[in-house]
């Protein structure tokens, strides 16, 4: 069974737990550096990224999440999350963790009084995917290495490149667990890679 860690800072945290464990992995919150030895995955909810980036400088994390990423362990990147995760901000200077060849457009929904659900078509996981969007950004522009997994009004809004998944909806917020199933399979295959 693979452990995946759930960044604590800020965001529908336990939504994520539910979400996981209902696809029968473990579930961590990681509120400590330290946690990060101990799980195979990670997920960066949603929330608001430049409170979510202050926290992370606040408590430390920005190294040891560097060190995690380089050993090549799965990252999922939901909304700010996906925006923690790209390489290019429009509107700003510098990244974040700036690791997945993508650049994302902050809000580019309109506001939180503009959220909506629809469904979508997700390549490697099914038809009909409900995706909640709140104040959700979306990918601009994606590197060569980057598979577009799924789009709303010709824009992306679901993308992955090697051990990185980010999207621009909040996967927690529904019943539906397949995307977050799918998180889960890269999980395994990159610790069984791991172990051989």
């Amino acid at each position: 069974m693979v452990t995946i860690g759930v960044l604590g800072l800020q965001g529908a945290v336990r939504e994520h737990v539910r979400a996981i464990q209902d696809n029968g992995a473990e579930a961590v919150v990681v509120k400590k550096a330290t946690q990060l030895e101990g799980i195979d995955g990670l997920i960066f909810p949603g929330g608001e990224s430049t409170t979510m980036r202050r926290l992370i400088d606040l408590y430390d994390f920005m190294e040891p999440m560097k060190e995690f990423i380089a050993q090549g362990k799965p990252v999922f990147g939901t909304c700010a999350g996906l925006i923690l995760l790209a390489k290019k901000i429009v509107g700003y200077e510098e990244p974040h963790l700036g690791v997945m060849d993508v650049t994302v457009e902050r809000n580019s929904f309109g506001r939180q009084r503009e959220s909506f659900e629809v469904d979508l078509d997700i390549a490697h996981v099914g038809e009909g995917y409900n995706a909640v969007f709140i104040r959700a950004p979306h990918i601009v522009d994606a590197g060569e290495n980057v598979e577009i997994l799924a789009k709303h009004d010709g824009r992306i809004v679901l993308a992955r490149e090697g051990q990185f998944l980010g999207c621009s909806f909040h996967p927690e917020l529904t019943s539906d667990n397949r995307l977050t199933g799918y998180f889960i399979k890269m999980v395994e295959e990159s610790k069984d890679k791991q172990m051989a």
